[in-house]
C-alpha cells in the first residue's frame, strides 16, 4: 500500500520543524511507497523558497525523486465533496488520496485534513507527533 503526503509533510524534509527528524527518518525508510501530486511539490518548493538556496536545492532533488500522480477526474470528485470543509488545496489533497486505489495512508501536519482523512476511512501518519494529534 501507498502513502500519500501532502505538502506540510513534504516540506519537513527542508525545514527545521520540531517533527523534520523524526519525518526525515521515518521517509528515509519508506521513500519508495511514498507518492504525491504537483499540489504537494509545489508546497514543498513554496516552503523551501524562503529559506535560501540550499533548501531550494534539497526542495528540487527531493521532487525528482518522488512519484508524482496527476490530477485525475475521480480525485478532482473526490475532492468537491471535501470542500464544503477543507481548504480548497487540502481538499485536492484528500481527493487524490481517495481517488487513489492503492493509497491507504496520508502523511500529513494540517489537523483539519488528518480529521476528516480518519473520517473518509485513511490512516493518518506524522512522524514526531503523538498518535490522534488531530483530535485534540
Amino acid at each position: 500500500m501507498l502513502v500519500y503526503a501532502d505538502g506540510s509533510a513534504l516540506s519537513r524534509l527542508v525545514t527545521d520543524d520540531v517533527e523534520a527528524p523524526a519525518w526525515a527518518a521515518w521517509f528515509a525508510e519508506h521513500a519508495d511507497d511514498v507518492i504525491t501530486s504537483p499540489l504537494g511539490i509545489t508546497e514543498l518548493r513554496r516552503a523551501a523558497f524562503p529559506l535560501g538556496p540550499d533548501a531550494r536545492e534539497k526542495a528540487r532533488e527531493l521532487a525528482g525523486t518522488l512519484t508524482v500522480v496527476r490530477f485525475f477526474d475521480q480525485a478532482l470528485g473526490s475532492a468537491s465533496l471535501a470542500s464544503g470543509v477543507l481548504p480548497p488545496f487540502a481538499a485536492i489533497h484528500l481527493g487524490v488520496a481517495m481517488a487513489h486505489a492503492d493509497v491507504s495512508t496520508i502523511a500529513t501536519y494540517d489537523a483539519q485534513l488528518a480529521q476528516v482523512a480518519i473520517l473518509h476511512g485513511l490512516r493518518v501518519i506524522a512522524p514526531g507527533r503523538d498518535p490522534e494529534w488531530w483530535a485534540g
